[in-house]
């Protein structure tokens, strides 16, 4: 495993052998690119689950050892399909090229540094089902201490909640604390519940509803291309539903780019999701000019990160 430590957070029970018989064919799809040392738990992880069908990897550039054991694993397991060769096309692009690959019914998206826990996907394959469409259900990601991590159900995200958290403003006061668009803090609920949004690190849908909306919107490069989708599911009239009992642990921050490499695009998809849904002339004009700001906002978060942990 790498020495990666994952604590495992255990249920009681396994799925029943009703729902294996009757639930619809599964395929998890999984963006790569230079990883690391996460890697080789997270696909093991997801070729452990009884109900993972199918696997599409796409390999958006992988270092040589992380090409290999990708290579080996498609030609040890034929569950496993693996799409390489294309270069960094981004994540957008390259879900999308998984899932138009992918055979199964329903869809589960996972980053390459998330480690399924036991009966996430059961959970959510459970829950999607039956739900009117569009229907989006987002797991519960958790930090390796188990803490839940921020990002998994968020509020509405708008130009202004977005500044006041970029620039940590939202949570300095008790006055800005209504612009804190993340809710890890707030009480769990005992069953799935409706959220404007959810994270992309562990999610499914089902095909016709990820077709329905098109897909991820490739005009995003990395990022924020979750928060899109989401956002379209609800002006479609669909559900986007965080379930507390589909747990993943989620490293974040493993691949070798350059942290500030990642929060630039980052920024930029920000500001082109605030572009994009402008209203009218006033708010493309404010969307237009306010996307500089966001952009270097998201910058400077990395910036500040070196300069505290030297100053530390």
């Amino acid at each position: 495993m790498n020495g990666i430590a994952a604590p495992i957070v255990a249920h009681e029970l396994a799925p029943t052998s009703d729902f294996l018989a009757a639930r619809r064919s599964v395929s998890v799809v999984m963006v790569v690119y230079m990883t690391g040392a996460a890697l080789e738990e997270s696909v093991e992880r997801v070729l452990k689950d009884p109900l993972v069908d199918e696997f599409v990897i796409v390999d958006n550039g992988s270092t040589g050892p992380e090409a290999a054991l990708l290579r080996g694993l498609a030609e040890r397991d034929k569950r496993v399909v693996l799409l390489a060769g294309h270069g960094n096309v981004g994540f957008a692009r390259a879900a999308n090229l998984g899932a138009r690959t992918a055979s199964g019914e329903i869809l589960v998206f996972l980053n390459p540094d998330a480690f399924l826990q036991p009966r996430c996907i059961a959970e959510l394959v459970r829950e999607i089902e039956g739900r009117p469409s569009p229907c989006i259900v987002g797991g519960r990601v958790l930090n390796t201490d188990l803490t839940e991590q921020r990002g998994g159900r968020r509020g509405e995200i708008t130009l202004m909640n977005a500044l006041m958290s970029l620039s940590q403003l939202a949570g300095r006061s008790a006055a800005w604390r209504r612009y804190e668009v993340h809710w890890e803090g707030e009480a769990l609920p005992d069953q799935a519940a409706a959220v404007p949004t959810i994270s992309g690190a562990c999610f499914c849908m089902r095909r016709e509803d990820f077709e329905a909306v098109k897909g991820f919107d490739e005009g995003y490069f990395l990022h924020v291309e979750d928060v899109d989708l989401c956002w379209r599911v609800r002006e479609m009239g669909g559900r986007v539903l965080f379930h507390p009992k589909a747990e993943v642990i989620h490293l974040g921050h493993t691949s070798r780019t350059s942290p500030i490499r990642v929060e630039f695009h980052k920024g930029v998809g920000l500001a082109r999701y605030f572009r994009k849904r402008a209203v009218g002339v006033t708010q493309s004009v404010i969307a237009w000019v306010m996307s500089p700001v966001v952009v270097g906002a998201a910058i400077v978060r990395p910036v500040m990160w070196r300069f505290r942990g030297r100053a530390g």
